[in-house]
């Protein structure tokens, strides 16, 4: 049984880490890319953006197409598309096919395999705490991804070439698909639903535009807009006005309105849709995608934070950078590996309280480095390295609350929708500080730490969330499942 579970766990923890390395290396070799394509810093910029909206907008219409074409069939084609794209991108000699390459497939990719990541681990391992251990392996690979990415990027980029870090994720993906052939997912019994072409437009479209509007808040603000913003010359709203961010952000809010109601016509006509409402009806759920959207947020706008911080402040390249940051990505796995002995002794609920405490804590510890502008970067290991072992320890604690909240029948919506909060929450983060920096009239590092200041009080919000989810087990909280539907997969 343990050696088919971890042939079943080695190529999905691999793809969720290539997935995250792919959204935070690109930030280190940003130049390299401008000066090779003879463009300019804010075309592999807009670059970047596309892949995370790309994404952000199709992961749930990704998930979806796993309950009509499988969960196997959408990660293997998920990695098929992602390895194209990957050699497109290597083989780029202008932006344009870099934006097809990277930031359109690379993104549609990743938006098809993500999702079955999280279900075939949860419909493969029935009860919660064998499911924490191997949750806590895909958490362990998607937080080194995310944070050994500029450092392994950075090392690539300046020791080959930045292309050499695409042909890195060609290969692994090469060697995923090879070892994906020892994935079981038995098919799907009965009716396979018809797919939701409107709800997935409106979506998508909504999606798109919260991002888009996320992202827009470090060259704008939040508050009054920073500059002229233009549109082919243009100038639509002048600087001093209204942020973009809220006219992109209302736009993404109007389209998921109009989704909304289209989901409930349709779901009183009978008809499939992309997302049931009953999904936003479990209180359990709710509260753990919550907790899910602020750990992503703080994980991202503090690793954001420190690495601003020791560019701008101490000078440091994007290889010691990394370095320095490494505490806090042995702290995410240590954390995760600890993930099933910490769920056989304590419930869910509990290590999501603990993990935000802890990361407050790391912090706290934070803070006064970040102050100091002049000091030892050994004052960093301890707050990062806490840092770490906070994150770890809850991400896989709500991974596990979201999907154990709900049958087997609705896994495909619900991880769809657990992913697609988890970008939101990153881009957030990011978002967020970038405004912060940007915006707050004092010297970089004292603006800095009143960034991380923000993600402390964000850590806080999600303390209570976390308190606020019911002491009954998941289990629990679990509607009852159609006999139908228990047939559907078997193991």
């Amino acid at each position: 049984m343990r050696d088919s579970a971890r042939a079943m766990i080695l190529p999905l923890a691999l793809a969720q880490f290539i997935c995250s390395y792919a959204a935070t290396n690109m930030n280190v070799a940003i130049t390299a890319i401008a000066n090779d394509l003879h463009t300019d810093v804010a075309g592999v910029q807009t670059a970047i953006t596309l892949f995370t909206l790309t994404m952000a907008a199709l992961m749930i219409p990704g998930s979806k197409l796993t309950d009509i074409w499988g969960r196997k069939r959408c990660f293997v084609l998920g990695l098929v598309v992602y390895g194209v794209g990957g050699l497109l991108a290597l083989l780029a000699f202008r932006l344009p096919l870099l934006i097809v390459g990277y930031s359109l497939l690379e993104g549609m990719g990743s938006a098809l395999l993500i999702p079955p990541i999280y279900i075939l681990v949860t419909v493969a391992f029935p009860d919660v705490k064998s499911r924490a251990r191997y949750f806590g392996v895909i958490s362990g690979a998607a937080g080194l991804g995310a944070a050994a990415g500029p450092l392994i990027g950075g090392v690539v980029t300046s020791a080959i070439s930045w292309r050499a870090s695409f042909g890195l994720q060609v290969l692994v993906v090469a060697w995923i698909i090879v070892l994906a052939r020892k994935i079981t997912d038995p098919a799907r019994e009965g009716a396979r639903p018809r797919f939701d072409v409107p709800g997935t437009v409106l979506s998508a479209a909504g999606l798109f535009f919260v991002v888009l509007g996320l992202l827009q808040s470090r060259t704008y603000g939040f508050g009054k807009s920073r500059q002229d913003f233009p549109t082919k010359g243009t100038v639509i709203i002048p600087k001093g006005s209204i942020s973009p961010v809220w006219i992109l952000v209302a736009i993404g809010a109007l389209f998921l309105l109009w989704f909304f109601l289209h989901v409930r016509s349709w779901e009183k006509k009978g008809k499939d849709v992309l997302l049931p409402l009953r999904l936003f009806r479990n209180k359990v759920s709710n509260l753990g995608l919550g907790t899910q959207t602020i750990q992503w947020l703080i994980l991202q706008g503090s690793f954001f934070v420190v690495s601003v911080y020791l560019q701008e402040v101490y000078h440091y390249d994007a290889i010691k950078t990394g370095l320095v940051l490494t505490p806090g990505t042995i702290g995410i796995l240590a954390a995760s590996a600890a993930a099933d002995r910490f769920a056989r002794r304590h419930p869910q609920r509990w290590l999501i309280i603990a993990g935000f405490a802890i990361t407050a804590v790391g912090m706290v510890l934070l803070l006064p480095a970040l102050f100091r502008a002049q000091g030892n970067v050994w004052r960093w290991i301890p707050g990062l390295f806490l840092f770490g072992v906070g994150v770890g320890t809850m991400l896989t604690s709500s991974v596990n609350v979201v999907q154990s909240s709900w049958p087997e029948r609705d896994q495909g919506e619900i991880s769809g929708l657990s992913r697609s909060v988890s970008n939101l929450g990153s881009s957030f983060g990011t978002a967020l500080v970038g405004s912060v920096v940007a915006g707050v009239k004092l010297p970089t590092e004292h603006a800095l730490t009143v960034a991380l200041a923000m993600m402390l009080v964000f850590t806080l919000i999600g303390l209570v969330l976390g308190v606020l989810i019911p002491r009954e087990p998941v289990e629990a909280e679990r509607p009852a499942e159609p006999s139908a539907a228990a047939g559907e997969v078997t193991r």
